[in-house]
């Protein structure tokens, strides 16, 4: 529609204009076994079809399970998924000096797209961009 192809114009002007690649935040193996889709990733695939840019979906893994964030403050959720995401190493090469647009479904206090940014950029990248589709009101600070 027409409404797709202007949104998909405009997430190349501004948001994608740098990125070399769009990658989701993942879920953990057994989380993605229970849900049985990531919705980060699904949000991924539809602005990588939107825009043109390519999506690799499994450049980050989440290396071990993390608490719910739900009803905890900032800090916890900080605690809670540090050091929880790491690059896949067949995937090192790839990201060393890219421009990378992290997509996420929800931010509350932005502690666990903040945690994949660090893992991106111990990794090697230039530079990360993150998108979400939706925005919390944090009431746990």
């Amino acid at each position: 529609t027409g409404a797709r192809r202007l949104d998909g114009a405009r997430w190349r002007r501004t948001l994608l204009a740098d990125a070399d690649f769009i990658a989701p935040v993942p879920l953990h193996r057994w989380r993605l076994m229970v849900r049985r889709f990531n919705q980060s990733a699904l949000l991924a695939a539809t602005v990588s079809r939107a825009s043109g840019t390519a999506c690799i979906a499994n450049l980050l893994i989440r290396a071990r399970v993390t608490k719910s964030q739900a009803r905890h403050s900032a800090s916890e959720r900080r605690k809670n998924v540090q050091g929880a995401f790491r690059l896949r190493k067949r995937h090192a090469k790839l990201v060393q000096g890219k421009s990378i647009l992290l997509i996420d479904d929800v931010i509350t206090t932005g502690a666990t797209s903040e945690a994949c940014v660090r893992a991106l950029l111990r990794g090697g990248a230039a530079h990360v961009d993150v998108l979400t589709l939706a925005r919390t009101q944090d009431r746990s600070t």
